[in-house]
């Protein structure tokens, strides 16, 4: 797997400076946390999910969850396990190398007691997973997730990593929020190993409230969701070595008609219009907006801003703008190279090569390191080139 590896190759050379490297569902753990990008949820009851993997997988999809919890009827469970198992085990024909061929996957359960018992029932198309996720984890609740996974590992010989939710009202409300976190920190250094990545769930955090943000509105516009992010990071996003990486939170709203993929669109949304080179930045930001991702695109700005990557995507149209915002820009990858050849000759300021900011190394360090692993999985962009251009290409690739 790669990203943007479903673009032609004379297309990437011509977007990016240093290409995004190839990784597997072996790779190391920092490696796929950072390559989760715009992790796309789907119902586990899709009649169809073995062929909408395959298809979205070619559309540049690097990670999915397959979910029984709450994207499905309580009384479809039964039914959502068992396509799960069939549409998987059909799954597992196409693929001659598992670890290479398809997206990470996860499923998304509802009890402790699903792990272990999907995982056998997967037999073979267990080599399909990578993991689980934990919803509605508390410190009270997570230790029979992270018993689980240990039994199916162990039974199945097969490493599965855990992605816990944080998504219930004690993590909302004010006065059990501090011991909600530090009990969910101190039980996930327990099992850090098995930890790829902690994923917010802000329209759970939301409902203790009876709040829903607008589609003109982030998360971060809404001073409780914002506060809860802020502490979450506090305490588990440090990048001292005790961290994980922290997923952003899902985006609700997409096109109501499939525009996306009509084929004038698919032609490119940032077309120039006649006889000029490209497009103006007005006309990008008009297309944008049409395309329903103004929202989107201000909301992944921030959450890399408050020190998430990555983000739960419902929609597939959700997905290329998280992956072109995640791609480095040749600035920031001048100034992470900078900083860490500076910190190795002793520590110091010195100035940007874009002139335009200080570049502390000591102090950077982290930033620095964190931009050069994101680079390695996303790639760097040319000098000349735009999220807009990478996003186009995206689309149309």
């Amino acid at each position: 797997m790669r990203h943007f590896g479903h673009l032609a190759d004379d297309v990437r050379a011509r977007l990016f400076l240093e290409q995004p490297r190839t990784f597997t569902a072996g790779s190391e753990p920092a490696v796929l946390a950072t390559a989760l990008g715009g992790t796309l949820y789907s119902p586990a009851t899709r009649p169809a999910l073995a062929a909408d993997i395959r298809k979205l997988a070619g559309q540049g999809v690097v990670s999915m969850v397959l979910c029984l919890e709450d994207a499905i009827a309580d009384h479809e469970v039964d039914a959502g396990e068992r396509n799960l198992v069939e549409q998987l085990s059909d799954l597992v024909n196409d693929f001659t190398d598992c670890a290479q061929d398809h997206p990470l996957l996860f499923i998304r359960v509802r009890t402790a007691g699903q792990i272990l018992d999907l995982a056998e029932r997967l037999g073979p198309a267990v080599g399909l997973l990578s993991g689980f996720v934990l919803p509605k984890f508390t410190p009270e609740t997570g230790g029979a997730y992270l018993a689980a996974l240990a039994a199916a590992e162990a039974a199945t010989g097969r490493r599965l990593f855990a992605m816990p939710v944080l998504e219930t009202p004690e993590l909302a409300h004010l006065e059990t929020r501090r011991e909600q976190l530090f009990g969910i920190a101190d039980l996930l250094a327990e099992h850090r190993d098995r930890v790829l990545a902690v994923r917010l769930g802000v329209t759970d955090l939301c409902s203790a409230y009876g709040l829903r943000r607008s589609p003109d509105l982030t998360a971060y516009d809404v001073a409780l969701v914002a506060a809860v992010i802020g502490d979450v990071v506090n305490v588990l996003g440090r990048a001292d070595g005790t961290g994980y990486t922290v997923t952003g939170p899902v985006w609700e709203y997409f096109p109501v008609q499939e525009r996306m993929f009509k084929p004038q669109l698919r032609r490119t949304p940032f077309a120039a219009t006649a006889g000029t080179a490209r497009a103006s930045g007005e006309e990008v930001r008009r297309r944008i907006i049409e395309h329903d991702l103004d929202g989107l695109i201000r909301e992944v700005e921030l959450d890399r801003a408050n020190g998430l990557l990555g983000k739960t995507c419902i929609h597939p149209s959700h997905v290329p703008a998280v992956h072109a915002l995640s791609v480095v820009t040749h600035e920031e990858y001048c100034d992470a190279r900078d900083i860490l050849r500076q910190e190795q000759d002793g520590g110091g300021v010195l100035r940007s090569a874009y002139t335009n900011k200080m570049n502390e190394a000591r102090p950077h360090r982290a930033w620095a390191e964190r931009v050069l692993l994101r680079a390695e999985v996303f790639g760097v962009a040319r000098e000349d080139v735009s999220f807009a251009e990478l996003l186009s290409a995206c689309l149309c690739g």
